[in-house]
Parts: structure tokens; C-alpha cells; sequence
């Protein structure tokens, strides 16, 4: 006993003596390696704080700087051992802690990710489980403004994990959260996606939701679709379920458009309640926009062009139309009608 005992115990100094060795050399020597292997496949100025092991074998990575791109607090990883005797690279637990992305577009369209040179056939990475943190995307869109239109992704959380029995199934739960901040730091909006996919079988259940979305903030790329008026407030809240199966991509949607509150330029008051009017035809009483639609396309290849969108909110709308009591419609147009009149009285006294 007393000898197996000891046999454990130099077993187990010799472990520690080796792992205290290999963080040393690691720490020495790995961090100019990876720098200068990031850089020549990026082409961007790379720096890296420190690489360190820890038990039971997990190789952390901090303050790593990769040019204007990007910047990540810690990256931890634990390689399968085994699966790289098979000449397999397969990664459990990939942790990346407070990443913050610059991603420009140019006004000609192109983003300034950078183009991996390819050197021969790449190895298969295999990755079990993804925990990002605390992350952020800093937008900037030079195409829709020559400044330069900006909006950032705070707070972004995402998690993916194959689930853990049965063992051979390729399902994959996922959970995805940010939450939307103007330039100046001002929030308005959260966005939330979860559930799970088995991208083999093509199989997909999954809740997507936009909540308290304040929509004038992308008025450089919606224009005048919604209204051709200004609008300075405008709430949107969207509930979409996706469902498939072998390929069957449904997507069922409730669209909640409402706090719409439009600008007023002196002069223009009877001219904007007319434009506002208009899209009142559509709304319920308390004056929302309330739409639900469905889309049937592939979930390896979802066709969702912006035409396409488009026709199905107008055909929602109008079935929101068909909904309403006739003495509504009576009520709304009227409004309309008396609003023309009424300009048509103050254009008369103009020219008169």
C-alpha cells in the first residue's frame, strides 16, 4: 500500500514539475509565435499580453490586439489530446471574454475584414462548446452616409453547446443577446435569439425577439418606406418563431410598430397629419401598427430579399385593413378628406 502510495506521489510531482516547465516555456516563447503567425495570415500588426496552462489543460490567451480589427481581454481554450494523436484539433470550452470589434464598411461596399492567404488545405477544427462575454461590434456604414452611419452591439452574449445526450446527436442549443447603443452611448433597443439547431438534418426550432427597438435611428437605410415624412419616434417590438425540418424553413411573425410621433415644421401641420393619416388607415385605435406574416423558404439557403419583406407587411397591412369595422374606415378617411380640405383653404389664402 505504502508503495503504491508513492508510486502515485512521484507520478504526480513529475506531472506538476513538467506542467510548471511547459507554462514557463509557453509563457517565454508562445506569444511572439502567435503574434507573428496572426500577423502574416491577417496582414494586421498583432500584440499579445501573455499565454499561460492551466489545470487541467486550458491555454489562456490575454490582451490580444490584432490592429484597428480587434481587441480581446482573454481567450481559454482546452484542446482534446487525444484527437490530435488522430491528427484531429477539436476545442472544448472556448471562452472569449470582452472582444470588441471595428467593423467599417466602405462607401464602395466592402468591409475591412481582413483575407486569410490560403497555404495548402487548412485542418478541420472541431469546436464542442463557445462562451463569448461581455462583447461589443462597433459598426460604422460609409456607404448609406459619406461620415458614416454607426451603431454598436453592447453587452453581446452568445453561447453554443452541443447537447450532451445522446451522445450522437449533432443538436446544438444556442443563446444570443445584445443590446443596441447609439454613438453617444444611448440605448434603444435589445435583441435576443435562442434555441437550437441540427444544421445536418437541417433542423431548426428557435425564437427570435427585437424588443423596444427605437427604428428612426436607422432612418439613413429604411428612407421613405415608412412614411415619407420624418419620424422622430417610432417603437418596434418583433416576435419571430423559425421552425424546419429537412429544410423546411417557416418563419411565423408578429411586427408591433407603435410611439409614432412625427416631425412638425412650422407651416406643415396639416400636411404632416395627412402623411401620418395615411398610415393610420392600417393602425388599431390606440394607433399601432400590429402585422403578423409568414415566410416559407430553405434554411441552407433563406431567400429574404428586401422586395420581398416588403410585399408581405403590405399584405399584412391590408389584411389589417379587412379586419376593421366599416364605421373605422368611415371615421379614419374622413379625417383624411378634411385634413385636404383644410389645405386646400390655407393654399387658397396663400396665392390669394
Amino acid at each position: 500500500m505504502k508503495r503504491k502510495f508513492t508510486i502515485i506521489f512521484w507520478i504526480c510531482g513529475i506531472f506538476v514539475v513538467i506542467f510548471l516547465i511547459a507554462n514557463i516555456l509557453i509563457g517565454i516563447y508562445a506569444p511572439k509565435i502567435v503574434q507573428q503567425q496572426i500577423q502574416q495570415n491577417l496582414k494586421l500588426k498583432t500584440s499579445l499580453g501573455k499565454i499561460s496552462l492551466s489545470l487541467p489543460f486550458t491555454i489562456n490567451l490575454e490582451k490580444l490586439e490584432v490592429g484597428e480589427l480587434a481587441s480581446i481581454k482573454r481567450i481559454s481554450f482546452s484542446p482534446n489530446l487525444v484527437a490530435l494523436l488522430f491528427g484531429k484539433i477539436v476545442i472544448h470550452g472556448l471562452n472569449i471574454i470582452e472582444p470588441v470589434i471595428h467593423l467599417e464598411q466602405s462607401s464602395d461596399g466592402k468591409l475591412n475584414l481582413p483575407v486569410m492567404e490560403q497555404k495548402g488545405k487548412p485542418p478541420a477544427i472541431y469546436l464542442t462548446s463557445l462562451n463569448l462575454r461581455d462583447g461589443m461590434i462597433i459598426f460604422t456604414d460609409k456607404k448609406v452616409t459619406a461620415e458614416g452611419f454607426q451603431v454598436v452591439l453592447a453587452k453581446l452574449n452568445i453561447k453554443v453547446a452541443k447537447v450532451a445526450l445522446p451522445i450522437t446527436s449533432l443538436e446544438t442549443n444556442f443563446d444570443v443577446s445584445t443590446q443596441l447603443l447609439s454613438p453617444q452611448g444611448e440605448a434603444f433597443g435589445d435583441i435576443v435569439f435562442s434555441g437550437w439547431l441540427d444544421y445536418l438534418a437541417k433542423d431548426l426550432d428557435a425564437v427570435l425577439e427585437v424588443k423596444g427597438l427605437d427604428v428612426t435611428k436607422f432612418s439613413a437605410y429604411y428612407g421613405n418606406f415608412i412614411s415619407n415624412r420624418k419620424l422622430i419616434s417610432a417603437r418596434l417590438d418583433v416576435v419571430s418563431t423559425f421552425t424546419s425540418r429537412q429544410n423546411a424553413l417557416h418563419i411565423a411573425t408578429k411586427f408591433n410598430l407603435s410611439n409614432l410621433v412625427y416631425a412638425q415644421a412650422q407651416n406643415e401641420q396639416l400636411n404632416i397629419d395627412i402623411m401620418k393619416n395615411a398610415l393610420d388607415l392600417f393602425t388599431d385605435t390606440k394607433g399601432n401598427l400590429r402585422l403578423e406574416f409568414d415566410i416559407d423558404t430553405l434554411l441552407d439557403n433563406p431567400s429574404l430579399s428586401q422586395e420581398k419583406i416588403k410585399s408581405l407587411i403590405l399584405k399584412a397591412a391590408m389584411k389589417n385593413l379587412s379586419n376593421q369595422s366599416p364605421q373605422q374606415l368611415i371615421d379614419k378617411v374622413t379625417t383624411v378628406i378634411d385634413q385636404y380640405k383644410g389645405l386646400g383653404k390655407e393654399l387658397k389664402a396663400i396665392f390669394d
